[in-house]
């Protein structure tokens, strides 16, 4: 009885201090990401070799192509293309702008533009320009708008700290501006630039019409020439020409690609992480979002490397059409509910390669969310210090539409990521490869907690 004594009370001593099994092995994850991690490296590929990538494109094709060499090279126990039709806008040519009068006197300013994604290009128009704030504004001078260049100056708030809550107050006027403008009978808009940036650099991004108003042309115009455009109608009339060519051609065939690790103990269940393939056209897409996409390779590859064997089934999934169309999101979901899927939980990283900071989610349940706050612990070492609600992201949710899946979402550091967010200054360059690989260890490390716990 002594000797079980002394053992008994040396034993938690010894066991004081030990590292954790889950401890050691994010550690593993970690250091194997961050010495051999393949994911900067891709990302050079994709953003280098293959470029821009709007759905429709043959640049997406090759995005395509490569995501399923790539994948297959790692060896998960399967990789398959899923079939969906996507939009295929094109812009057309290029775009332009200038303001071409000044009190119906001859001026020359030209402005630095892209057309919004899905806008129809009408060629040239010219017209006086009706600068308002913001909707409310129109709707006092909704008289003035017939026949008028409608431009929303409408820029973000610089309180928010988060500038992803900016851009959610003003992407309603690139998503519906221009039938807003329609509707009083105005035949082009532009907007500000949805940025804080003060960079000249237009940001482009999918707009839509109302199909109960005329398809009105529309354009982003860069922040200094927008606070140009606005202090010149503070006191002057201005007219305006843009020229835009946009337009759909019919649907073509695109696909989601998705590796997979069958689970060992529960094949049924499925843990879904990804990114979105397809970028915009003026850029590289390597925020938004090669690094997505080449995070979700690497947490394949890690699990890969390190031998893991999941007890659920993980597919990591490159998005087709997130931009302009959710098409690739949308057949995922719903080819799982044909099967009859049991989706247990999504991860998207579609913030940037930016110093990860936290995850958002949704659709969990208060015992879940604690649970899942509980994992802080192991994660705190790596960056991540907040697990917050209302989070998830644009190709995972539908699956919680159809499922009531709970989703997540990687939460980077925000402060940059709309500086570059639709604007050709979104290039490789741009991303630090240290930021980029802590962003996979943290999925990585967020996935293995998931798949071994559940929720």
């Amino acid at each position: 009885m002594k000797k079980l004594s002394i053992i008994l009370l040396v034993l938690p001593m010894l066991c004081a201090g030990q590292p954790d099994p889950d401890s050691l092995f994010i550690k593993k994850i970690s250091d194997d990401i961050l010495r051999n991690g393949k994911s900067y490296e891709l990302l050079r590929q994709l953003t280098k070799q293959i470029g821009g990538r709007l759905s429709g494109s043959p640049q997406f094709v090759r995005a395509v192509s490569w995501g399923k060499f790539t994948m297959e090279m790692i060896g998960p126990d399967k990789v398959f293309l899923q079939k969906c039709m996507i939009p295929h806008w094109v812009r057309g040519g290029t775009d332009s702008a200038s303001i071409i009068a000044m009190n119906n006197k001859p001026f020359a300013k030209k402005l630095d533009v892209l057309a919004l994604g899905n806008s129809i290009g009408k060629g040239t128009i010219t017209g006086s320009v009706l600068a308002v704030a913001d909707f409310a504004e129109l709707e006092k001078r909704k008289d003035s708008a017939k026949g008028k260049i409608v431009f929303f100056n409408k820029g973000f708030d610089p309180t928010n700290i988060d500038p992803g809550v900016s851009y959610g107050q003003t992407g309603i006027y690139r998503r519906n501006g221009a039938s807003v403008a329609a509707k009083y009978g105005a035949i082009g808009i532009m907007i500000r630039s949805l940025t804080e940036s003060y960079a000249n650099d237009p940001h482009t991004g999918a707009m839509a019409y109302n199909d109960s108003f005329p398809r009105i042309p529309a354009i982003a115009v860069g922040p200094r020439d927008a606070d140009e455009i606005w202090n010149l109608t503070r006191r002057s009339t201005l007219t305006a020409s843009m020229t835009t060519n946009g337009k759909f051609l019919p649907d073509t065939i695109g696909h989601n690609v998705v590796g997979e690790l069958v689970g060992t103990e529960f094949p049924g269940e499925f843990i879904t992480i990804g990114g979105h393939l397809d970028s915009w056209d003026v850029n590289e897409g390597a925020h938004d979002d090669g690094a997505g996409v080449v995070q979700t390779i690497e947490v394949m590859r890690v699990f890969k490397a390190l031998g893991y064997q999941p007890k659920r089934t993980i597919r990591f999934v490159l998005f087709a059409n997130e931009e302009n169309g959710l098409r690739g999101g949308t057949q995922y979901a719903i080819e799982a509910e044909a099967k009859k899927e049991k989706h247990v939980f999504a991860l998207e990283s579609d913030a940037g390669g930016f110093t990860p900071r936290g995850f958002s989610v949704s659709g969990l349940q208060p015992a879940q969310l604690e649970k899942m706050r509980s994992w802080i612990k192991w994660l705190q070492a790596y960056g991540v210090t907040e697990i917050a609600t209302g989070g998830g992201g644009a190709d995972i949710s539908p699956l919680n539409r159809l499922f009531a899946t709970p989703v997540c979402g990687l939460e980077p550091d925000p402060q940059r990521y709309f500086d570059y967010h639709h604007a050709r200054t979104d290039v490789f360059e741009n991303v630090n490869k240290r930021e980029l690989l802590l962003g996979a260890v943290n999925m990585a490390a967020l996935i293995y907690l998931v798949d071994k716990y559940g929720l």
